[in-house]
């Protein structure tokens, strides 16, 4: 989060043939170097994915051990909604 209050979506797809990854401390300077001053880190891995007005942003890293291209199911998620809706 930013020092005013708004808040920094960040999702980092895993290590693949398609992505490096990034470590905790590349995230947090990252992070840092935009200006967030308060971070939360959730889970990793495959099954990260964004999802921003139906739409997919980042290539979830699972997909490539797939059986079938999609993406994973997950067992918990972060939606964020406008205060006007």
């Amino acid at each position: 989060m930013l020092d005013n209050g708004l808040w920094i979506l960040v999702v980092v797809d895993g290590r693949s043939s398609k992505s490096r990854g990034m470590t905790l401390l590349l995230l947090a300077l990252y992070l840092k170097q935009r200006g967030c001053v308060t971070a939360l880190n959730l889970d990793g891995g495959g099954s990260s994915t964004m999802v921003v007005n139906d739409a997919l942003v980042n290539i979830p890293s699972g997909r490539d051990y797939a059986l079938v291209f999609q993406e994973r199911s997950i067992s918990d998620a972060v939606l964020v909604v406008p205060h006007n809706v």
